[in-house]
């Protein structure tokens, strides 16, 4: 009786998407279309990290290309062919990744997703990684225009679904992500791999 308590302590577990479920690559929609040296420099120059940060704020890629237009527009040609490529930069299902999402809607704990994801791109995610289908929702930091790591995508997530954050694991492979689910009450688990999730679930009895 005490282990199943313990088992059950944990009643949701809460997914990040790229390089948790899908393997996301960005420098791939480039490969054979673009000189590397040229990727490189747009990847440099533009600050891809910060500028894709905006995407998964709600910016369209409309608005990033005016942005970038007033700015860098040398870059423009690689930015159009990033979007009109976007899905070859999900390289498939992270290996080991379903099997563990099978195992946690098998032990009966709910399964939900949270990423940070442009809304005009986000279609292409389920096809790319069907563990996205088993899923009982994903809360898409570009659809409603907070991403992580900022406190208020936690707070709605917590509202949209129902969830008691002491009793929810949120798994990323971001370490800043996961400190600050951590900061919202969450069970805080760092992606590595799956076998890794697997065992962390395991000693938290959510799976056998």
């Amino acid at each position: 009786m005490r282990r199943e308590v313990a088992r059950r302590a944990i009643d949701a577990v809460v997914f990040d998407l790229g390089n948790v479920l899908v393997r996301w690559d960005p420098y791939a929609p480039f490969a054979g279309r673009m000189d590397p040296t040229e990727v490189e420099r747009f990847f440099v120059e533009v600050d891809f990290a910060s500028f894709n940060h905006e995407q998964d704020r709600g910016r369209s890629w409309a608005e990033a290309r005016a942005w970038l237009a007033g700015r860098l527009p040398h870059h423009l040609p690689a930015l159009d062919l990033y979007v009109s490529h976007f899905a070859d930069s999900l390289r498939g299902p992270v290996p080991g990744s379903d099997g563990v999402v099978r195992d946690v809607r098998a032990a009966g704990v709910r399964v939900l997703g949270l990423t940070n994801w442009s809304a005009e791109t986000f279609g292409h995610a389920a096809t790319a990684a069907p563990a996205i289908g088993l899923l009982e929702d994903v809360l898409v930091s570009g659809q409603v225009g907070i991403a992580k790591p900022d406190p208020k995508i936690f707070a709605l997530l917590t509202a949209r679904f129902d969830l008691d954050p002491q009793r929810t694991v949120f798994t990323d492979d971001s370490r800043i992500n996961v400190e600050a689910a951590c900061a919202a009450g969450y069970v805080g688990l760092r992606f590595d791999d799956a076998d890794g999730l697997r065992r962390d679930l395991r000693d938290r009895e959510v799976i056998r």
